[in-house]
């Protein structure tokens, strides 16, 4: 229990700092950079978080692959999963990265259409950035390789100190030098320090000398088999978090996207920080399923049930109750007036979401990856379409409604869950009948 817990804490801190820092900077960033010089350092970090979760999609397919063998007690095919996931990843890395240097020449001019000084400043960070995507897909092979180890201290650690200590050079770099340049560049150093860390470490775990690409046949093909369904709902992940912003400022304009993006940012831990504390769930109920079966898993995700709904429940409570006054607070009452219509409809959203974190990860453990993309795609598509029908009868309260339809679709996860591990209760229950205690079957 306490090894669960400790992965749970450091999937929160995982989850939790690098944003919080974030916030923490982002006065004296703007204080010692201008709002121009800031805008173009949050693009490039927008850049590199976005492409390092496409780049990084393939993570999920190798905890399941490693999780499941170390369940089986081999060893063997371990090692070269992870030598093909970082042949994997590295392509994909760098067909990433080369995309978004070809596209940071138009992204620049976009970005500083008002502000031509800056162009050269937006471009060669973006540039900067697209080379961090390929740091970022091999950290990606190590971070998920420990976790299928069901270690997640070692990585979160390392990757969470390069990533504190990025925002405070960053700091220190705003009052020597106000090039945004030279602030994006320190953070690459930062995560190649980090990236040679987690390698040091990863070779230490595997207990091998070389991590060089390699592509097994078969574990490629597993891989890829489970990987490509994760990558997608990633990308769609990513789409969808978007597009209602968009949506909505053609609609009715910037005022109204400033109102809707402050509740969602409120509203997000709820299912960000349950995702995260019980991501821990994922390899352990691979690893248990492979040594024991499928029955077997009944108890600790029923456990785990429980702690997701009380987890859920009581950040969604507080939100309901306080919420509106912390916006006053934090962004004045304007805002907060304009958006309490629709605080409550987008703190249900996220909660209904963050309710399936459980269903979805025990999902992912017995393989069935492609029925949780496809409730993930379902449900985003059905949230666009409910998008465009809502918002010109119902305004901003529109598309909070029709956030609610991405949550409530996700939710029917639990129904092939639960009939799974009925069916192997089931079982078990028929092979103890007549293979009962004492006799030989």
């Amino acid at each position: 229990m306490g090894a669960h817990l400790s992965n749970a804490a450091y999937g929160i801190l995982d989850y939790g700092v690098f944003p919080l820092g974030m916030l923490g900077v982002a006065p004296i960033l703007l204080r010692n950079l201008g709002v121009a010089q800031y805008g173009v350092w949050t693009v490039a970090s927008s850049a590199v978080s976005i492409g390092g979760v496409i780049a990084s999609g393939f993570g999920d397919a190798n905890i399941q692959y490693i999780a499941t063998h170390l369940g089986k007690g081999q060893a063997a095919p371990v090692d070269r999963a992870v030598r093909s996931m970082v042949g994997i990843n590295l392509a994909l890395g760098v067909s990433l990265a080369l995309l978004c240097w070809l596209l940071a020449a138009p992204a620049a001019t976009l970005v500083t259409a008002h502000s031509a000084n800056l162009k050269q400043d937006c471009l060669w960070s973006l540039r900067i950035a697209s080379v961090l995507l390929v740091l970022r897909a091999f950290e990606s092979v190590c971070i998920s390789t420990q976790r299928a180890f069901e270690r997640y201290g070692a990585a979160v650690r390392i990757s969470m100190l390069a990533r504190v200590l990025a925002l405070a050079t960053a700091v220190c770099l705003s009052y020597l030098d106000r090039s945004v340049v030279a602030i994006v560049l320190s953070t690459r150093l930062m995560m190649a320090a980090a990236l040679w860390l987690q390698l040091a470490r990863l070779k230490q775990l595997l207990s091998t000398a070389s991590l060089m690409p390699a592509f097994d046949l078969e574990a490629t093909r597993a891989l890829f088999s489970f990987g490509f369904f994760s990558w997608l709902q990633a990308v769609a992940d990513i789409v969808f978090s978007q597009v209602d912003r968009l949506v909505l400022g053609v609609s009715l304009g910037a005022a109204a996207v400033t109102s809707y993006v402050l509740c969602a940012q409120m509203a997000q831990p709820i299912f960000g920080f349950s995702a995260a504390g019980l991501h821990f769930l994922f390899p352990y109920l691979a690893n248990r399923r492979a040594s024991t079966g499928d029955a077997s898993l009944r108890r600790p995700v029923l456990t785990a049930l429980v702690c997701n709904v009380v987890f859920v429940g009581i950040l969604t409570i507080a939100l309901l109750l306080f919420g509106e006054p912390i916006l006053r607070v934090w962004a004045g009452a304007g805002v907060a007036q304009s958006a309490a219509p629709v605080l409550s409809a987008i703190v249900w959203s996220s909660a209904l979401l963050g309710l399936n974190v459980t269903a979805a990860y025990a999902l992912l453990s017995l393989g069935q990856v492609r029925i949780v993309t496809a409730a993930n795609l379902l449900g985003g598509a059905l949230t666009l379409l409910l998008m465009f029908q809502l918002i010109p009868r119902l305004g901003i309260q529109g598309i909070a409604i029709a956030r609610l339809s991405h949550s409530v679709v996700t939710l029917t996860l639990y129904i092939p869950l639960f009939r799974r591990l009925i069916a192997a209760q089931t079982k078990t229950a028929a092979v103890v009948v007549f293979n009962p205690v004492g006799e030989e079957g």
